[in-house]
């Protein structure tokens, strides 16, 4: 009696066969959509004869800044300080050297949702002594919806091209074998990616008091998104 050979499953063939062919493909979409956020920069300095005057200085008119912005409250989603520093301007004295003034700034940076308020608020910090303000930068928020439609078209477009690639061959797609973001086949350093696009402006001060509100256009934004899929169809028709 003799004892059938075990059932061993077919070998994995990675680039198909002629039975089960494979086709892959890279599907693309690119939106173009209004910025959900903006961010400016603000740069509070001050200036005074010895260091202590030159911090209360610096303070008061960092408190100055961050009351007007706390202000406007629900538009302010993000409000931060960075950098600080207070350092001498040394002159020389005969021979040696002594200190002339102390210079002292404060960065902060405040991220807006509403752009009728970012242009009031722009403006009224422009009017400020010895107060910078740098931006706007436009943005979208890392959960905006738009990047998840981005991927969505980019995967129906993978499809339809799969497809019509198949029907020139007189066949048709069968199964989904792989889809894969394309930042994780070919991941690119942060360094090198691409900086998102933004418009930058710089007020030192206003000249007149009461300026009106700068009017500013928001900068649409690009959204991109891009997918490798691989399908297998029925055998074509040569």
């Amino acid at each position: 009696m003799t004892q059938d050979a075990p059932h061993t499953p077919a070998a994995h063939q990675p680039y198909g066969t002629p039975e089960v062919p494979r086709v892959a493909v890279r599907g693309e979409a690119r939106l173009e959509v209004d910025p959900e956020i903006a961010r400016i920069g603000i740069t509070v300095t001050a200036r005074g004869t010895d260091r202590r005057s030159a911090l209360d200085d610096l303070t008061r008119r960092n408190n100055a800044v961050l009351d007007l912005v706390k202000s406007y409250g629900e538009p302010v989603e993000k409000l931060e300080t960075g950098a600080f520093s207070i350092n001498p301007e040394l002159t020389r004295h005969g021979r040696g050297e002594r200190v002339r003034a102390y210079h002292g700034t404060v960065r902060i940076t405040a991220e807006l949702n509403d752009f009728t308020a970012l242009g009031e608020l722009t403006t009224r910090l422009a009017d400020l002594d010895l107060t910078r303000v740098d931006g706007p930068w436009w943005a979208l928020r890392p959960t905006s919806p738009a990047h998840g439609e981005a991927r969505r078209q980019a995967v129906l477009e993978a499809v339809q091209r799969a497809r019509e690639y198949a029907r020139a061959l007189g066949a048709d797609l069968a199964a989904l074998v792989e889809l894969a973001d394309l930042d994780a086949e070919n991941a690119v350093p942060l360094a090198m990616a691409a900086p998102a696009a933004y418009r930058s402006m710089s007020f030192a001060g206003a000249e007149d008091a009461g300026a009106p509100p700068l009017d500013l256009e928001p900068q649409r934004q690009t959204v991109h998104a891009q997918v490798n899929a691989r399908f297998t169809m029925t055998p074509p028709r040569l």
